[in-house]
């Protein structure tokens, strides 16, 4: 599974592209803003987009999705649906976030934990992590070993909880749940910031270890 990040908007969120090397198709995932960079970057891939995967439900993860679905005719898939509440709120998010107005927009299809989403012959098992927001889903390609993770947990650090119904105590029990799971060598793909694996923050993350949290 060949991952391409494309950062975009002012937060510096990390787009991901996934791309089947066999069939040449790709996914989008988490496409927060800046769709003609995302458009731009698709067509120097010369890979045919084939749908939008959301891992949650914040503006600066979805705001492209609805322009790039309409403009390639995909579909928006994900988060789970208990972040139905956050797209309700999309111009309130936009508010807050500084955004440009947004009308509320819904993925074609939510996802739960268990599930598995496809692009090209890849495969991709789904996760449901709850807490930075209750519908976070994750995304993880067992043959490449990487780990799509949005906002769940970051190079030294984990998501946010001071947002509407975000949870500190359930963030921390999903990550140890879910993403701790994984083998050391696993990648793990942030939403922010740069790529690290799951030993590296076993080990020395330090919300994780309990120092801080």
């Amino acid at each position: 599974m060949k991952v391409v990040a494309v950062p975009v908007t002012g937060f510096a969120q990390n787009c991901r592209i996934i791309i089947c090397e066999q069939t040449n198709k790709a996914a989008l995932v988490d496409p927060g803003g800046d769709a003609e960079k995302l458009q731009a970057e698709l067509a120097a891939l010369n890979c045919e987009l084939e749908a939008i995967y959301l891992t949650h439900g914040h503006l600066d993860h979805v705001g492209a999705a609805k322009q790039l679905a309409d403009h390639f005719s995909v579909d928006i898939i994900g988060p789970h649906l208990d972040d139905k509440f956050w797209f309700d709120a999309l111009p309130m998010q936009a508010q807050m976030f500084g955004f440009a107005p947004i009308t509320p927009f819904y993925p074609t299809k939510w996802l739960n934990h268990g599930d598995t989403i496809t692009v090209g012959e890849l495969t991709l098992a789904v996760r449901h992590c709850p807490g930075h927001t209750p519908g976070h889903v994750v995304f993880y390609h067992q043959d490449s070993e990487q780990l799509i993770v949005g906002d769940v947990i970051f190079q030294g650090s984990v998501g946010r909880t001071d947002f509407p119904k975000g949870d500190s105590a359930q963030l921390l029990e999903s990550i140890k749940s879910e993403i701790l799971s994984f083998p050391d060598e696993v990648a793990i793909l942030p939403g922010h910031g740069p790529n690290t694996t799951v030993g590296h923050e076993r080990r020395t993350n330090p919300f994780i270890s309990g120092r801080f949290g």
